[in-house]
């Protein structure tokens, strides 16, 4: 058969000249349709009854039955008194089988002037062609919206990752695979979600607007509230609250919602994100360990139908049990430093010193260049799910200290293929130590850490009315889309990331 008779072209491979003479003609098109009393966007429904994948797996049942569809012609063939063309629906894409004998002279030159990129309700019959291609045989249509832009080039496609992110809703008409990423996103989500309802977590939802940001180490965006006339932050993560709710009786919360933090781009990071954050009281870290074990298989075999995946090339097992590992352990692994023998900051100092580490500072604590000489020795290591415990307590302001253990806490990371997708703590129940911690955390803002937490005066006064052992997780939901989707990017999992705008 013939090749499309209206090739459309990608606007950002084509001079503005082609791009607008081809609107052009479309808008002429509008106006005639206009002018002969024809509305293409006066259609407020269309009573659609089948979808295009439905019709081709149930086609034994279907065939021979009127179908009602709608959708974009994404392509077109044939120029005399039988025409085929593709219509995309949600599902995927269907042939259209047309001929002149079923809609008449005047329909079906109308039909012919329909451009790609046009929205159609059809009614037809579902059969088999010649070739067997699974079809509908038009008898009849409307044009239910113009489009005015011409769609990329068929051949060439969406390519440009730029335009990808910035144009989401062009990346779906033209790459269909993507809308499989973000069904698998919706798919993971309600999973976690199931899981925990399953283990009589509730769902919660705490301010995103706070007074002071606090539950994480980041700087936050700031806005200004006109009537109260003070300035709020957005969120930066909802742990202070949903701990003040374990305060108030409740024994197993869990929040999944967007944060902010004012931080770089990167593969990894986007200013707004989706965490999970679950808290269960009369629990430890050990628990969240176990929890968190739970959920990232059970979306595994969701997404997979199995727990071992296959991500950047890479073969993953997410089987329970995961690795443990202290944190001591993995350093002494990877440089033969034991922290257990180094005995105060000034040595920590040296040390760091002697190994060159690129984000030491001199004014850093012992427990703050241990965490150093993970991030830069081990985490890369860490391929296979890995937990690391027994974190500094200069960098767990918010957990409860590791019996036996000075100046360690009952804190986790998790690591697969050197990424961290989870954070959790026996949480600091003891409100005198938890001034303590924010107290030191201050010192560090005036010493110009812009991330170190602030003081949440309401949060020390809801634990002095005595808050129950408590395990806390955080988990990136989008971290984990990634590692499910085999999605390099961050942005390829997020429908609108934020971009810097063009001009």
């Amino acid at each position: 058969m013939p090749q499309d008779q209206q090739p459309a072209m990608a606007e950002h491979s084509q001079p503005d000249s082609d791009l607008h003479e081809q609107m052009q003609i479309r808008l002429n098109k509008l106006r005639a349709l206009s002018a002969g009393g024809q509305d293409p966007f006066a259609e407020v429904a269309w009573p659609v009854t089948h979808h295009s994948q439905e019709i081709i797996s149930q086609f034994d049942s279907l065939e021979g039955q009127q179908a009602w569809l709608a959708g974009r012609i994404m392509s077109k063939r044939g120029m005399g008194k039988v025409s085929f063309c593709d219509l995309a629906d949600e599902q995927g894409r269907i042939q259209l089988f047309t001929k002149i004998d079923a809609l008449g002279d005047a329909a079906y030159a109308e039909w012919q002037k329909l451009d790609i990129g046009d929205l159609v309700g059809v009614t037809g019959e579902v059969f088999r062609t010649q070739r067997g291609e699974i079809s509908i045989k038009t008898a009849a249509y409307t044009l239910l919206a113009k489009s005015l832009r011409p769609l990329p080039e068929k051949y060439h496609g969406l390519k440009d990752t730029d335009t990808r992110y910035r144009q989401r809703y062009l990346d779906l008409i033209v790459n269909p695979e993507v809308k499989d990423t973000f069904r698998k996103r919706s798919l993971i989500i309600r999973t976690l979600r199931n899981e925990l309802e399953a283990q009589n977590f509730i769902e919660v939802e705490t301010p995103m607007l706070n007074a002071i940001p606090g539950g994480a180490a980041a700087r936050p965006f700031v806005t200004h509230h006109n009537a109260l006339d003070i300035d709020l932050y957005l969120r930066i993560a909802p742990e202070l609250y949903l701990k003040r709710l374990i305060v108030g009786g409740f024994e197993r919360v869990y929040e999944i919602g967007r944060q902010f933090r004012n931080e770089g781009l990167s593969i990894k990071h986007n200013p707004e994100f989706t965490l999970l954050e679950a808290y269960q009281a009369y629990t430890d870290y050990q628990g969240m360990m176990t929890l968190t074990e739970t959920l990232i298989a059970a979306a595994a075999r969701a997404v997979h139908g199995s727990t071992v995946i296959t991500w950047q090339g890479k073969t993953i097992d997410l089987t329970p049990p995961f690795r443990r590992l202290t944190m001591r352990q993995a350093i002494l692994e990877q440089t033969g430093i034991d922290f257990a023998a180094v005995a105060d900051d000034e040595a920590a100092r040296t040390l760091a010193r002697e190994h060159h580490l690129e984000a030491f500072k001199p004014g850093m604590l012992r427990g703050d260049i241990m965490n150093l000489f993970f991030e830069e020795a081990c985490e890369a290591t860490l391929v296979q799910p890995t937990f690391i415990t027994d974190y500094p307590i200069e960098v767990s302001p918010l957990t409860k200290r590791k019996p036996g253990k000075p100046g360690l806490t009952e804190r986790f990371e998790l690591f697969i293929d050197g990424r961290e997708y989870a954070n959790a703590y026996s949480e600091l129940n003891d409100p005198i130590d938890q001034r303590g911690r924010f107290a030191a955390q201050l010192k560090k803002r005036e010493a110009g850490d812009e991330e170190a937490n602030l003081l949440d005066e309401d949060f020390c006064t809801a634990l002095e009315y005595g808050m129950p052992p408590t395990g806390g997780l955080g988990m990136g939901i989008d971290r984990l889309v990634m590692l499910l989707t085999d999605s390099a990017s961050i942005r390829d999992v997020l429908l609108f990331p934020t971009m810097k705008p063009l001009r």
